[in-house]
């Protein structure tokens, strides 16, 4: 199965995009990984939740795809995003991110996550197969999110802005 940074190597303003959500997905999924060693119960649900939460419309703003860039597409444009939206399965662009939203997408890690809920009880080793798991399950959710928003800009004809935003519609 090929990367995101494969699928959207012909196309500069997509391999920018994924450049760069790429590393905020690192950066997330390092922050989950310290949460996952810590063990608190619970804890590193909490952080995954909340990381998932912000990377995801940030992920969505560097491809143009929060709500609120939908919304200043023209309504043409606007309904071929959403008919590829539809088409790739995402439940997770172009739509506000909610806890249920979050919920769904970590059910399709849902093992990963109980074997790192399990691990960290286990002293010093199993603190740190539980981080590695951490780290690699919102890895795993990110790259998923990205192919995804590369099928859709593909798909709509998206034209991805070049520059990256700070916060979802915002442009600097």
């Amino acid at each position: 199965m090929p990367s995101a940074l494969h699928m959207a190597s012909d196309d500069p303003a997509l391999k920018a995009a994924v450049t760069r959500s790429r590393k905020l997905l690192h950066k997330r999924a390092a922050v989950a990984a310290a949460a996952s060693a810590v063990p608190i119960p619970g804890l590193d649900w909490a952080v995954d939740a909340a990381l998932l939460s912000k990377l995801i419309p940030e992920i969505n703003s560097e491809f143009g795809l929060t709500p609120e860039q939908l919304d200043q597409l023209n309504p043409k444009k606007r309904e071929q995003v959403q008919k590829a939206v539809a088409l790739v399965g995402s439940v997770l662009i172009g739509k506000f991110i909610s806890r249920d939203l979050v919920i769904k997408a970590a059910m399709k890690i849902g093992m990963r996550l109980t074997t790192k809920q399990l691990a960290k009880y286990v002293p010093f080793a199993g603190q740190l197969v539980a981080a590695a798991v951490g780290y690699a399950a919102i890895r795993y959710l990110g790259e998923e999110h990205l192919k995804d928003c590369v099928r859709v800009a593909r798909q709509a004809e998206l034209e991805v802005p070049l520059l990256g935003f700070k916060k979802p519609g915002v442009l600097v």
